[in-house]
């Protein structure tokens, strides 16, 4: 009989490009550490772009834009993700790439604009009625169905909520048991309800359970203090396209033919600008009144030179604008055309755009930095290279690109294995350089063999 054991896909998680970068890697002074948070090299770069982080941080860089210039495989989009690391969740990090404006559905400039909001975030302080506390029990109570039939339905659900001054046991309405499930709420777990709306909000897992060995919690908060039952201000973080997004959505009918739009998948639809000013004159009272502040967040334009004239001419009024993120361009080209003209500008982008940039530019890696970026991604993705094959790897980096380098670690992993070893030798390497071409030895053999190919 053969018995074999599954792997738990619970905590697996898919191994990106840039899954190594966890900052910029630099010390309290703003030096860069040489190998620190996932980066190598690229100390001029990293520190430019933690002042940038200071700037945003000190909110002096709104409207500004900043243009990562440097040949491909130089670190580019690490950089753009290192500075969202830096900081932190709750400022909107926005990514996008040049060719996602060419749609057929909606407008270049509406897909621009809507990216511009996803970027800008508003942080709301509401004093709510709230019952807050540490579950300490959850038991719907369940009836024979109203509607006939062998199922059965949830009539109410008792909770317990403990704080430090006492416990209370809350009974509550069925559709409060469907917002506790949506949020995964557990026994030992701290949130509140609020009082009006019924809306449950899981604030963290109660520090009581941290000495236990518990997989799933993400982070651990202490018993809330007071009473169960209180007043207490509420912080949302929101961006300007959710608020666009639900106040452009139609409220349907409960009648059958506006469940089935609903349900069925809507097409693409532009918000108006109308709808955005009265936005944003709601946005701007609240600031005024102190009820909420203004996080402007990161907007990434990957491969900047894909936008054509239009789409740089709205980008020159959007930055001028007073709700206005932090715009970071990246490209890897020389001087070439503007998309869509016969001009020549460098990095494909007009003259009238590029005076409001500030430009960091990224080097090309030297042996000594590409080794050491190969040994990450192999710990990365949990393979063991020795330091021949590493070697290996990095002359191959040097002759073809770092990209090629990476991309090879992995199917030498499948060879070694096939070979019955766990570790990566220079021979798995030399079977998969032989197997796979570069792109330079590729464009060298179409000029050598052009008389084959259809031209």
């Amino acid at each position: 009989m053969k018995i074999e054991e599954v792997q738990s896909t619970n905590k697996k998680q898919r191994i990106a490009t840039h899954t190594h970068i966890k900052g910029l890697g630099l010390e309290a002074n703003g030096r860069a550490i040489p190998l620190a948070a996932g980066f190598v090299g690229q100390v001029g770069a990293r520190e430019a772009a933690g002042l940038v982080v200071d700037m945003i941080r000190q909110k002096k860089m709104a409207g500004r834009a900043l243009l990562l210039a440097g040949p491909p495989g130089t670190g580019k989009t690490a950089l753009a993700l290192g500075i969202s690391q830096e900081l932190g969740s709750k400022v909107p990090f926005c990514p996008m790439v040049g060719s996602e404006v060419y749609s057929s559905e909606v407008k270049k400039t509406e897909v621009l604009m809507e990216n511009f909001r996803r970027a800008i975030g508003l942080r709301v302080k509401e004093n709510k009625e709230v019952y807050e506390g540490e579950v300490t029990e959850l038991s719907p109570e369940e009836i024979e169905s109203v509607t006939g039939g062998y199922g059965k339905s949830i009539s109410h659900v008792i909770i317990g909520l403990k704080t430090v001054k006492g416990t209370k046991q809350l009974k509550l309405d069925p559709t409060i048991y469907d917002a506790l499930i949506k949020e995964k709420v557990t026994a030992g777990d701290v949130i509140y309800i609020e009082a009006n709306s019924g809306a449950v909000k899981r604030v963290g897992r109660s520090d009581a359970f941290a000495t236990e060995f518990d997989l799933e919690a993400e982070e651990y908060v202490p018993l809330p203090k007071g009473e169960v039952h209180k007043k207490k201000e509420i912080v949302q973080d929101v961006t300007l396209h959710d608020l666009d997004a639900a106040n452009a959505r139609p409220q349907g009918g409960q009648d059958i033919l506006s469940l089935m739009g609903q349900m069925m998948k809507p097409r693409k639809t532009e918000i108006t600008d109308k709808l955005r000013q009265e936005i944003n004159k709601v946005v701007n009272r609240y600031i005024d009144e102190g009820i909420a502040e203004l996080v402007p967040g990161v907007l990434f334009i990957d491969e900047v030179h894909m936008l054509d004239m239009e789409c740089f001419s709205y980008l020159n009024r959007a930055l001028e604008s007073s709700l206005s993120p932090i715009v970071i361009f990246a490209t890897n080209r020389g001087i070439c055309n503007v998309r869509g003209t016969d001009m020549s500008s460098p990095h494909g982008i007009p003259v009238d755009l590029l005076d409001r940039l500030v430009i960091i530019r990224t080097e090309t890696y030297g042996p000594a930095d590409m080794i050491q970026i190969l040994a990450i991604r192999a710990q990365v993705e949990e393979l063991v290279v020795d330091e021949e094959s590493l070697a290996y790897l990095g002359e191959i980096g040097q002759q073809a690109s770092l990209r090629h380098a990476v991309q090879l670690l992995s199917p030498a992993s499948v060879v070694a294995r096939m070979n019955g070893r766990d570790s990566i030798c220079k021979a798995d390497l030399e079977e998969v350089t032989s197997l796979y071409l570069d792109a330079k030895t590729s464009a060298r053999l179409l000029q050598e063999q052009q008389d084959r190919y259809i031209s």
